[in-house]
């Protein structure tokens, strides 16, 4: 028993050589969602705090990410959160792409699917109220509206 334990010590020692890469993408101001959709202030701060780690390319990465583990955790974490929505790379989404966004953003907002739970333990500042979530969602639309006739006006 004991040679098992210290074969695992050794293993999860060997392994905190391997980090994750935590490079972000270079920013794309052109791009960001919030900046081409000219995003109040407090809607844009809310955003950033409780969205941007995962779904941007202004990921801030954590102190326990030090920990390879935990990192490729929150890495595959990231990089899902990327691949679905990606606020920095928002511009370059297709209009009915964009409305598709905009629909999953109003519904994960209202249904409480996002911010994720596990995302919390770690960022307690990323917590929504109900009036956060509100606003958020109010904004959604009204983002997705201004898209949607965007569309029809260019046809």
């Amino acid at each position: 028993m004991k040679k098992i334990i210290v074969v695992l010590l050794v293993a999860f020692i060997i392994i905190q050589f391997f980090p994750i890469d935590k490079t972000n993408p270079p920013p794309t101001p052109g791009m960001d969602f919030l900046k081409i959709k000219n995003t109040p202030e407090k809607i844009a701060s809310t955003i950033r705090t409780s969205c941007y780690d995962c779904h941007s390319n202004e990921t801030e990465y954590p102190w326990y990410t030090n920990i390879s583990q935990a990192s490729w955790w929150v890495k595959n974490h990231i990089n899902e959160g990327r691949k679905h929505l990606n606020f920095s790379t928002f511009a370059v989404y297709e209009p009915k792409r964009q409305l598709h966004k905009l629909e999953e953003c109003i519904e994960m907002v209202e249904k409480k699917e996002m911010p994720l739970e596990s995302y919390y333990l770690g960022h307690q500042n990323a917590k929504l109220s109900d009036e956060q979530r509100a606003e958020l969602s109010q904004y959604f639309k009204k983002v997705k509206e201004d898209t949607e006739r965007r569309i029809m006006f260019n046809k």
